[in-house]
C-alpha cells in the first residue's frame, strides 16, 4: 500500500489511544457518592455514548431529577482528584509507534472530553512532547468538527487525517475536510471511511 501524503494527523482520544471507560465509571460513581445519590455507572452504559460530549452523556443516562449543575461542579472535582492517578490503559503500540509517527507528521488530538481530559492523557501517558497541539469539547464548547478546523485554519493544515473509531469521528472528519482512518480496536463502527486500521502498529504501517 502507498503512503498516504498527509501533512498532519488528529487523534481521537478514548477508543483511539486508550481505554479509560473504567476510570470514567468510578469517577461517575463517587460524584454521585458524594451528592448522597445511590447510582453506579457501569462499563456497558458508558461504553454506548462514547465519544458524545459530556453534556449529551449526562442527558442521556442521568437520574431523573439530577441538580445538573451541582452535578457537573462534584463530576469536575472528582475528576481532577482522581483521574491524574487512574489514567487509561495504552493499546498496544501507541507508545512504541507514536513518537515515530511524530517524527514524519505533526500530531494533534480533538475529543470531546472535558476540559482537562487530553492534559490527563498526556500526563499520565508521558507523551505531550509529540503533539504540537490539542482541543476538545471541554475547552471550547464546539463540536468535534469545528475544533478540527480551527486547528486547520491555525497550522494552516492541508491535508490532515483524523484518526478516530466511530462513525460521528467520521462524519466530523469529512465535514471539517478530513480523511478519515478508522481504528477498528475501539468502542465503535464506521462505514465510510477512508482507511482502516486493525491495531495500532496496523495503523502505523499505513502511515510510516
Amino acid at each position: 500500500m502507498d503512503i498516504p501524503s498527509f501533512d498532519s494527523l488528529i487523534f481521537d482520544m478514548d477508543g483511539t489511544l486508550w481505554d479509560a471507560v473504567d476510570s470514567y465509571c468510578l469517577i461517575w460513581d463517587e460524584a454521585y457518592r458524594r451528592m448522597g445519590i445511590d447510582r453506579k455507572v457501569s462499563r456497558d452504559e458508558l461504553l454506548k455514548y462514547m465519544g458524545m460530549s459530556i453534556n449529551e452523556i449526562v442527558a442521556r443516562i442521568a437520574p431523573t431529577g439530577l441538580d445538573i449543575k451541582n452535578f457537573y461542579a462534584t463530576l469536575g472535582e472528582v475528576d481532577d482528584e482522581l483521574m491524574p492517578v487512574l489514567g487509561g490503559r495504552l493499546y498496544p503500540g501507541v507508545k512504541e509507534f507514536l513518537p515515530l509517527l511524530a517524527q514524519r507528521y505533526r500530531l494533534f488530538m480533538v475529543s470531546n472530553c472535558g476540559a482537562r481530559g487530553l492534559e490527563y492523557f498526556m500526563d499520565y501517558t508521558g507523551l505531550r512532547e509529540y503533539f504540537t497541539d490539542t482541543l476538545s469539547f471541554g475547552q471550547t464548547f464546539l463540536n468535534k468538527e469545528n475544533n478540527i478546523e480551527t486547528l486547520c485554519r491555525k497550522y494552516n493544515l492541508l491535508k490532515p487525517a483524523y484518526i478516530g473509531d466511530t462513525q460521528g469521528d467520521c462524519n466530523s472528519a469529512h465535514a471539517a475536510g478530513a480523511t478519515m482512518i478508522h481504528v477498528t480496536y475501539g468502542f465503535g463502527t464506521c462505514r465510510d471511511a477512508e482507511y482502516n486500521a486493525d491495531s495500532f502498529n496496523d495503523l502505523a504501517s499505513i502511515l510510516l
